[in-house]
């Protein structure tokens, strides 16, 4: 097994250095790049762009301004009679001034010391937004990731032992309709119907918490966290029971049809001892190693929207405005930690299947 473990880790190195390679040409070759956005404030023509600046560049950017003429020309748009020494002011604090391979290669040997340098519009060192903003991502998740297997294992051990009935029909409609509506649009619904949208204002619609929190007590603040926090967790749990409700009915009908099964019953035991003492265990084994899987999905993919639709301050809002900004630190910032998550739990994926079912074993694979 140790074996094993030592390959997948050397292998996610290449595997990281080709998706921060690929993102890296993709991102670059987009417009509209943090030089033009600056040029662009400049130039007049995005009066919103200083509010999206630091205190910092501002001033420098200001004071040059100041002393550069208005008679260059720049490949540019939006660059037209803008000094070109400026311009490449603005390039060189922004790190554009050195070639794109040689950019690559100075961020890949900071991010291998875990160094993603300074945001480009904040004034603030990418490791600390990150560290930051993770608890709210982590908060939803967990909740979301929690909620999902107490309703998904149930129901599927129940889909499962009343396959065909009327029950199985009906909740099998439900859980089509819950797995073909996105969990952004099932949030918008849920603001229309109780954050004060056309209906009901029973919920809050921003943060995850109210602006007098801190004078509150602590069982004050417990309800306030959950009052919250319920609509966000509920628009990511649609999109996510749905597949393991399936998931878990699944197995449990293969392992029902098994040999021991029919030889458990014919001794005589009754059926929730096969159920639950012969059955729950093997039918459980793809769920249990899939949930650091699961994980990836919840905590990575399906909280981005949620947070920018629900206003909460994680890292899916803060990823979701840094490509707006074009603020590349914090993209590529964000991208290699949560790759570099994402590997490490496919690897933990992989060994909880020897953890919960030791006859399975990696030491013949090449």
């Amino acid at each position: 097994m140790w074996s094993y473990i030592a390959r997948r880790l050397l292998l996610m190195i290449p595997t990281l250095f080709g998706i921060m390679l690929l993102n890296f040409v993709i991102i670059q070759a987009a417009p509209g790049g943090p030089v033009e956005q600056v040029l662009a404030q400049l130039d007049g023509i995005d009066s919103q762009a200083s509010t999206r600046m630091g205190s910092g560049q501002q001033s420098e950017l200001q004071s040059s301004a100041s002393s550069s003429g208005n008679s260059g020309s720049s490949d540019y748009r939006g660059a037209q009679g803008i000094d070109p020494e400026l311009i490449k002011e603005i390039e060189r604090q922004f790190g554009f001034d050195k070639p794109s391979p040689e950019r690559f290669w100075l961020m890949i040997t900071q991010y291998l010391q875990f160094d993603f340098g300074e945001s480009f519009f904040r004034d603030r060192e990418v490791i600390d937004l990150i560290i930051e903003k993770m608890p709210v991502s982590i908060s939803l998740g967990l909740w979301t990731t929690l909620l999902v297997y107490l309703i998904s294992i149930p129901l599927g051990i129940k889909k499962a032992t009343a396959h065909g009935s009327s029950f199985d029909l009906w909740s099998s409609t439900l859980i089509i309709v819950g797995y073909a509506i996105p969990g952004f649009l099932f949030a918008i619904m849920l603001i229309v119907f109780f954050a004060g949208g056309s209906y009901w204002d029973w919920f809050p619609l921003r943060g995850l918490t109210s602006e007098n929190f801190d004078q509150m007590t602590w069982l004050e603040k417990i309800g306030d966290y959950f009052w919250h926090i319920t609509l966000p967790v509920l628009a990511s749990v649609i999109s996510s029971f749905a597949t393991l409700t399936m998931l878990t009915k699944n197995s449990f009908l293969d392992e029902i049809n098994k040999q021991y099964v029919m030889t458990a019953r014919a001794k005589g035991a009754s059926e929730h001892r096969v159920l639950y003492g012969h059955v729950f265990r093997n039918a459980m084994l793809l769920i249990i190693a899939g949930m650091p899987s699961a994980l990836i999905g919840i905590f990575f993919t399906g909280s981005l929207l949620i947070e920018v639709i629900f206003s909460l301050d994680g890292l899916g809002l803060l990823g979701f405005e840094a490509v707006m900004q074009r603020d590349y630190p914090v993209i590529f910032g964000t991208l290699f930690i949560f790759t570099l998550i994402g590997l490490l739990l496919k690897l933990v994926s992989d060994l909880t299947y020897i953890f919960v079912d030791p006859r399975i074993s990696f030491e013949g694979q090449r």
